[in-house]
């Protein structure tokens, strides 16, 4: 596949081949819009408006707080802090509630500027992967010898495929069947490796081999997730 500036991020997202690469993708958006909103973009306006209005998620609001810049986070949440003060908390203490606030509530707390803007950057990939797809030849061959697809990008670029934006409708078929395969592959491999696991744990068993399914837990709740569960400190028990 010839290289440009569109398709070099996407080729060095599929060649690596290493485990679902719409994961992977996801992680690169993660990572450079939580430097982004914690470095430059503190000091832009508009950023600051986009902010202020949705916040951020558990999931972001942490990773910012991790990246060891005091500064940034503390004035991102000033100025956070000071929106919801005048707009979702009542005047004055007492009386009936504000439905229309406890409802703005709700939303704020389901809205997360990061999660938005990697949401609408995977889509934009998305189209670069539908477009070097449609041409067959090496990506092609490239995305149907990817280890995987996860269970939630499986749902994310099939949906993607059927939208407007996606592939015409001559082609959805291969290219449901390409991704298809390479989920549904893996969730087999998965189902024999953590009943192997499963088995393991019989006295029966003491000293078997325990082949590849020694991380099935993990490889299982990742594929299922999206998420890698090392992140939150699920080990192996040993038998």
């Amino acid at each position: 596949m010839k290289e440009t500036i569109v398709t070099i991020p996407i080729n060095d997202l599929f060649r690596p081949k290493l485990g679902c690469p719409f994961c992977h993708m996801e992680a690169m958006l993660e990572e450079q819009y939580v430097e982004f909103i914690t470095g430059d973009a503190m000091m832009e306006p508009s950023v600051r408006v986009e902010t202020n209005r949705k916040g951020f998620c558990h999931r972001h609001f942490s990773k910012m707080s991790r990246s060891g810049k005091k500064l940034p986070n503390a004035l991102i949440l000033e100025s956070h802090l000071q929106e919801i003060s005048e707009k979702l908390m009542p005047k004055k203490a007492g009386g009936k509630p504000d439905k229309k606030k406890l409802e703005a509530i709700r939303e704020e707390l389901s809205s997360c500027y990061v999660c938005d803007r990697i949401e609408r950057d995977m889509y934009h990939l998305s189209d670069t992967v539908f477009a070097e797809w449609q041409k067959g030849g090496e990506f092609r061959e490239l995305y149907k010898s990817q280890p995987y697809i996860c269970l939630k990008h499986y749902r994310f670029i099939t949906e993607a495929a059927m939208s407007k934006r996606g592939l015409p409708s001559k082609l959805l078929g291969d290219f449901h069947a390409d991704t298809a395969a390479l989920t549904k592959g893996y969730l087999e491999t998965l189902k024999k490796d953590i009943s192997h696991f499963a088995t393991m744990f019989d006295y029966r068993n003491r000293g078997a081999d325990w082949g590849d399914s020694v991380d099935s837990i993990e490889r299982s709740i990742e594929f299922l997730t999206g998420e890698k569960p090392f992140e939150y400190g699920i080990e192996n028990e040993e038998a």
